[in-house]
């Protein structure tokens, strides 16, 4: 017999014990995921990589990720949480001991495909273990550790990696898992019970899992490519399996990409359909999205997550390029949101008893909101670190209140028998959307610097092709080109006006950064709205 809990039973020690395991293993894919941000920099130098690889580092992670929840969210309720847990655990141990030895740019990306298939058998089990766990009152406290956590780790993420860069090798940010996943494992075996969910239908989704995974893949894809490919007009060619899509191309293979994507993800949400109604298993249980805090809390996470992960890209970017801080300096300017998150996640608790859980992410999501605007407007070239980290401070403190109630309240009306399926929804929306946040983070930096730095090397008297030439290399090296010249000095050549060049390039690149930062706030305001709505809706009776 698997082990349940009932609505009124009160969770034992083994359980807490349990939550506090898989928050480990739940704490430690969601720090990979923002880890790299500010090693970035020093992995971009040592491999050689461009700007599009460096999005890929992070993306690839994020759009495999999001691309097999829904697959190993429904495998957790037909094998079994616990062992699906254990299973990812070993996979991202490979994964990691990858990605530590990788020589280049391919094969880093390889190796996060691999971690990001590993975390995809972590995350959706340790949610759907806590949903069936925990019930009743104390369901509210395990998901607000649950959510803690999700925002905790990834504020302490760059932190993290700035002090393994700067104290040992950007290598460490990933060898650091293997005794940590370790551990995770030999504690899971003992104290995270077995459970699984209600089995429905036969057979196995195979053509959904291919339909969402690549789907997904050619959205976020398209993407992350369209500033260097084009988003009309070929700008550069893309050979992909053996096949050339020229610059002689009529049209980008971005927009065929985009089409791609919605053809595909319009094609599995049909036959998901009709797989249910033929009685036949589905990857994705449509009647979910009836449950209308479901539907309008995944709006609202995907939105907080594009917002969420446009500025941990960004910003690792700018202070260390731009700003040239070290990556242990960096780190502990993004520090200032973990530091936020982790005092918003004891005091969300309390509050949400007072005013409601769906109050409290609407609360969080406006201070949120005003952080990062506050951010916009204090990261100019000049700005002493500290005044850019307390805002940052103010983002974390809202980003802890939301997410630690905002994972309850979608799952606030799912049933516990298909809680995996819910469960793996709502880590797929949060994964697609930390995905498309830092591609389009990247899309919306590379756009801004096409016109910030050609504006401020000519407001400062500079011009010609080799001016042109170190815009082009700065824009394409995410802002690396800068920190070269800084080093390189006289000796750079520009001679004795590097020194102009460089203050140029950086309030160009500042001012990117700025327009970047307001885009992430764009989505922050649209997952306010969606709080809204899940606050309306929420307020009436539950159902069922």
């Amino acid at each position: 017999m698997m082990a349940s809990v009932t609505e009124s039973a009160a969770p034992s020690r083994r359980d807490w014990l349990g939550l506090a395991t898989l928050a480990a293993g739940l704490g430690m894919i969601v720090l990979d995921g923002t880890i790299v941000a500010v090693a970035l920099p020093a992995i971009i130098a040592d491999l050689d990589l461009n700007l599009t690889d460096a999005q890929w580092v992070n993306s690839s992670y994020a759009v495999v990720l999001a691309g097999s929840l829904l697959a190993t969210g429904k495998l957790a309720d037909r094998w079994g949480r616990r062992a699906m847990f254990l299973a990812g655990l070993v996979v991202f141990i490979a994964g990691s001991l990858l990605a530590a030895t990788a020589g280049s740019a391919g094969a880093l990306i390889g190796a996060r495909v691999v971690q990001a298939l590993g975390a995809a058998g972590i995350m959706p089990s340790t949610l759907s273990t806590v949903n069936a766990t925990f019930r009743g009152r104390y369901r509210a406290a395990a998901f607000g550790v649950w959510g803690a956590v999700i925002s905790g780790a990834a504020a302490v993420g760059p932190l993290a990696g700035g002090a393994l860069t700067s104290y040992a090798s950007w290598r460490w940010i990933f060898l650091v898992n293997v005794p940590v996943c370790a551990v995770v494992l030999l504690a899971a075996l003992v104290t995270v019970r077995p459970t699984r969910g209600g089995i429905t239908g036969r057979g196995a989704d195979i053509d959904g899992t291919l339909l969402s995974g690549v789907g997904l893949g050619a959205l976020v894809f398209a993407v992350i490519e369209g500033p260097r490919l084009g988003w009309w007009t070929p700008q550069a060619g893309l050979t992909l399996l053996g096949r050339t899509w020229g610059v002689d191309a009529p049209v980008s293979v971005v927009p065929v990409l985009l089409l791609v994507a919605a053809v595909l993800l319009t094609l599995f949400v049909l036959r998901e359909r009709h797989r249910r109604q033929a009685g036949r298993s589905a990857l994705l249980d449509l009647t979910l999205f009836r449950l209308p805090t479901f539907t309008w809390g995944n709006l609202t996470a995907a939105a907080v997550a594009v917002g969420e992960f446009a500025i941990v890209f960004t910003l690792p970017l700018h202070l260390v390029n731009a700003r040239a801080l070290s990556e242990m300096a960096a780190g502990w300017v993004l520090a200032a949101m973990a530091l936020g998150a982790f005092a918003a996640g004891a005091a969300a608790r309390l509050l949400a008893d007072r005013i409601g859980a769906p109050a409290v992410v609407l609360v969080g999501l406006s201070v949120e909101l005003v952080g990062v605007l506050l951010v916009v407007l204090t990261a100019g070239p000049g700005t002493p670190a500290g005044l850019v980290a307390a805002p940052l401070a103010l983002y974390g403190l809202g980003l802890g209140l939301a997410s630690a109630q905002l994972t309850g309240t979608v799952l606030r009306d799912v049933p516990t028998e298909v809680s995996g399926q819910g469960s793996a929804t709502q880590s797929t929306v949060r994964q697609v959307g930390s995905a498309l946040g830092t591609a389009l983070a990247g899309s919306a930096l590379s756009v801004a610097l096409a016109l910030t730095l050609p504006a401020a090397l000519s407001g400062a008297g500079l011009g010609g092709p080799q001016v042109d030439q170190v815009a082009g290399a700065t824009r394409t090296s995410a802002g690396s080109m800068i920190a070269q010249l800084r080093t390189a000095g006289s000796q750079s050549p520009f001679g004795p006006d590097t020194g102009q060049v460089v203050a140029a390039l950086t309030q160009g690149f500042a001012e990117a950064t700025r327009i970047t930062l307001a885009t992430a706030a764009v989505f922050l305001l649209l997952g306010l709205v969606g709080a809204v709505r899940v606050w309306l809706v929420a307020r009436r009776p539950r159902t069922g």
